[in-house]
């Protein structure tokens, strides 16, 4: 089946009705979307109450992608506020462990940075997490070209494959060495495939901006390229069960109505989402 998301509830101001509180935002979403990527937890690892809560406020199959936290892909130089390395694996896996119990979780996403490498030692470093989050379906995410570089791509979708884990494929900006290309190939089961937007202006300047998230992500599909993406999710559809669908380009809130514009496309209706919110007066 394919599912079509977007990356965090909060920021979708299309989606809701004006005055909808933020803690009323989530099961708002999910009247629309079947999958959400939490991007909080890339941030801090969330507690558990608050776990709880978006399990129970949303509807029985709907499910979570959980990104994972910062200090297990290095995005922090080394720099995490625990004591030891253990200790941060098993605070992040109790997070995890309460989706997983209320059947709600997609995925563990696992996001490296751009100069994060293809060498032996991050290879080893991909199998310590494998083995550490043992027991959780993992989806591994590259932003450096050197995974894709000529027999190494077959060499690293063949290790994803043997290893059990989830390729995520990207649609971005080509943009240079911290930019992947778009290969529509499943590993397992399950795809993810994210979609960053195709501005390759901001990618490229993103970083040196204090605003660097709403430059990099500021871009809106057209129809044209929406059925591109549409017949790249029918290719994954023939290779795996589920595709995970998530929509990140959300700086100037494009996110959602690109999402809604490609679930029009592909003509899937999604059954047992929220109630919809209505109006305060609707029906009157």
């Amino acid at each position: 089946m394919v599912y079509i998301g977007l990356t965090g509830w909060s920021d979708h101001p299309d989606l809701y009705n004006e005055g909808t509180t933020t803690r009323d935002k989530l099961f708002a979403y999910s009247g629309h979307f079947p999958i959400v990527e939490v991007d909080t937890s890339f941030y801090a690892i969330p507690s558990q109450t608050s776990i709880e809560k978006w399990c129970n406020e949303t509807p029985d199959n709907f499910q979570f992608i959980v990104k994972s936290y910062q200090g297990i892909t290095g995005h922090n130089r080394g720099e995490i506020p625990f004591e030891t390395r253990n200790d941060m694996f098993n605070s992040f896996i109790e997070s995890a462990n309460v989706f997983k119990n209320h059947g709600k979780l997609g995925a563990i996403l696992v996001q490296f940075p751009p100069w994060y490498d293809c060498n032996v030692k991050n290879i080893n470093y991909i199998r310590y997490i494998k083995e550490q989050l043992r027991g959780f379906r993992v989806a591994i995410e590259f932003r450096n070209q050197t995974w894709y570089a000529g027999q190494m791509r077959h060499k690293m979708l063949k290790f994803l494959n043997e290893n059990d884990l989830i390729h995520t494929v990207c649609d971005e900006p080509q943009a240079g060495s911290g930019s992947v290309p778009l290969v529509s190939e499943a590993t397992t089961d399950r795809v993810i495939v994210r979609i960053h937007g195709r501005n390759i202006h901001g990618w490229r300047s993103a970083g040196q901006k204090e605003n660097w998230r709403e430059v990099r992500f500021l871009y809106d599909y057209n129809e044209e390229e929406l059925q591109g993406l549409a017949q790249i999710i029918l290719q994954l559809k023939q290779q795996a069960k589920d595709v995970y669908v998530l929509f990140n380009n959300n700086s100037g809130h494009h996110a959602a109505k690109n999402a809604k514009q490609l679930q029009s496309i592909l003509n899937i209706e999604y059954s047992g989402l929220s109630p919809k919110q209505l109006d305060l007066f609707e029906g009157d």
